[in-house]
C-alpha cells in the first residue's frame, strides 16, 4: 500500500498504551564484548544537558553521543561491523567445509575457492551505514558496492568513496536504491547484500544489524549506573527504516514490565512508521525532501516493524525547521549532531510541549523528576545539510 504524506497535524503524534507489558528475547551476550575488541573501540559519550531537563520539566536529560563512534561520525558503524563479522564468520566456515568436502572427493576446487574467496559487500544507504559497510570492508581486505539515492550531499558520498567503495548514485529515493542494490548482488560474483532494512526473504543479515545496535544501550546503562541515574523513564530514538528502534525496543522490552517508554521521532516527510502504526499495518509512504536524510526512508523494515508496532509507547513527525533548531541547541550545548541526531530533541519538544502536551505527558507516563534519554545518533560531519541550509 502506497500513502502520500501532504501535510501531518502538528505534531503528528500515535501513542499506544500498552507498549510496556509487551515483552521479547534480549540481544546477545557477546554483543557488546566483540564491539570492545575492536581497534579504538570506547563507549560514546552519555552528556547530561540540566538546561534541556529545566526547558522540558523533567528530572535529568541526557544525550547519547553519536558523533564518533570506531572513528566515524555515526552510530551506523556498530550494525555493520556485526553483520559483516557474522558474515565473513559464516563464509569462512562454509570455506572449511568445502575444503573438508574438496579432501573427501564431494566438491569441485572451483566451489572451495569461491567460498574462500574476497567477497564483496554490497548496501543501499542514505549516507552513514554505506559509509560503515565501506570501512569494514576496507579494513578487512573486502570489496564493497554501495548505492546511494538522490537527495544525499556530495560530501557524504565523497566520504563513501574515500572509504575505498564503488559506488553507484541513483536517480531515485532510498526504497529504489534498496532494490537496485539487491538486483547487483544477483549479478556480482561473490556479493553479498548487507542491507539495514528486512523484507520478506531477506531477513538474517539485517537481524545481525540490529543485534550489534545493543552495544550502544548497554552502554547507556552503565553510564547511567554511574552518575546514580537509574533506568531512564523515556528513550527517544530517530527513526528510518526502525532497525535501531527494534534494538531499543529490544532491549528495554527485554526487562520487567513498566521499563523505559519508547518514542520514535521522524520527518513530517517521511513518516513511514508513524503512518504505519497509526494503520496499524506495514505501509510505504511516497517521501519528500528533507534535511533529516538518514531519515528519508519510506517503509519500514519487516524485521522491525513486530517491534514498532507492540513495543514503542509514541512516535511523533517533527519538521526541518525543528531538527535546525534542536542542532543548534545541541552544538551551543557542547554536542555536535547533524539534523537526524537532533531529530530525538526536536521530537521530545514536540511531544512535551505546546497543545496537548498534557495528554502526551500522561502517555508516556513522565512527571517532574523523570529521565530522558535522547539518540543523536550522528554528529555534524556525517550530514553536512544543516550546516549548508541553516534556516
Amino acid at each position: 500500500m502506497t500513502e502520500t504524506l501532504t501535510s501531518l497535524p502538528a505534531p503528528a503524534w500515535f501513542a499506544h498504551p500498552g507498549a510496556r507489558t509487551w515483552t521479547c528475547p534480549p540481544a546477545p551476550a557477546e554483543v557488546h564484548g566483540f564491539h570492545a575488541s575492536l581497534p579504538g573501540y570506547a563507549p560514546t559519550p552519555l552528556t547530561e544537558l540540566p538546561s534541556l531537563a529545566a526547558e522540558l520539566e523533567v528530572g535529568r536529560v541526557f544525550v547519547k553521543d553519536e558523533s564518533c563512534r570506531l572513528g566515524l561520525p555515526a552510530f551506523k558503524a556498530l550494525g555493520a561491523s556485526w553483520a559483516v563479522h557474522r558474515t565473513l564468520a559464516e563464509r569462512e566456515d562454509l570455506a572449511e567445509r568445502a575444503g573438508l568436502a574438496e579432501r573427501s572427493g564431494l566438491a569441485d576446487r572451483a566451489g572451495s575457492q569461491e567460498a574462500g574467496g574476497p567477497v564483496t559487500l554490497v548496501t543501499a544507504t542514505d549516507g552513514n551505514h554505506g559509509r560503515a559497510v565501506a570501512r569494514m570492508a576496507r579494513l578487512l581486505g573486502q570489496r564493497a558496492h554501495v548505492f546511494v539515492p538522490e537527495g544525499v550531499h556530495p560530501a557524504a558520498t565523497a566520504a563513501i568513496a574515500a572509504e575505498e567503495a564503488r559506488v553507484t548514485e541513483v536517480a531515485g529515493n532510498y526504497d529504489e536504491a534498496v532494490r537496485q542494490a539487491a538486483d547487483a548482488v544477483a549479478t556480482t560474483p561473490a556479493a553479498v547484500l548487507v542491507q539495514d532494512t528486512a523484507w520478506p526473504g531477506y531477513e538474517r543479515i539485517p537481524g545481525w544489524i540490529v543485534e550489534g545496535y545493543a552495544t550502544l544501550f548497554a552502554e547507556i546503562d552503565t553510564q547511567l549506573a554511574a552518575v546514580d541515574a537509574g533506568l531512564p523513564d523515556l528513550v527517544a530514538v530517530p527513526v528510518g527504516v526502525g532497525s535501531l528502534a527494534q534494538a531499543a525496543v529490544t532491549h528495554y522490552r527485554s526487562r520487567p514490565a513498566g521499563a523505559a517508554a519508547l518514542l520514535s521521532v521522524e520527518p513530517d516527510s517521511a513518516a513511514g512508521v508513524l503512518a504505519s502504526l497509526t494503520r496499524q499495518a506495514p505501509v510505504t509512504v511516497t517521501t519528500g525532501v528533507t534535511t533529516m536524510t538518514g531519515l528519508n526512508c519510506g517503509t519500514p523494515s519487516t524485521l522491525a516493524w513486530p517491534y514498532l508496532r507492540d513495543g514503542l509507547d509514541a512516535a511523533i513527525a517533527v519538521t526541518d525547521a525543528d531538527s535546525a533548531r534542536a542542532a543548534d541547541d545541541l552544538a551551543a550545548l557542547g554536542v555536535p549532531s547533524g539534523p537526524c541526531g537532533a531529530a530525538s530533541l526536536a521530537g521530545v519538544r514536540a511531544a512535551l510541549t505546546g497543545d496537548g502536551a498534557a495528554a502526551r505527558r500522561t502517555a508516556l507516563a513522565l512527571g517532574p523528576d523523570s529521565t530522558l534519554v535522547l539518540l543523536s545518533t550522528e554528529g555534524t560531519a556525517a550530514n553536512p545539510h544543516h550546516m549548508a541550509n541553516p534556516s
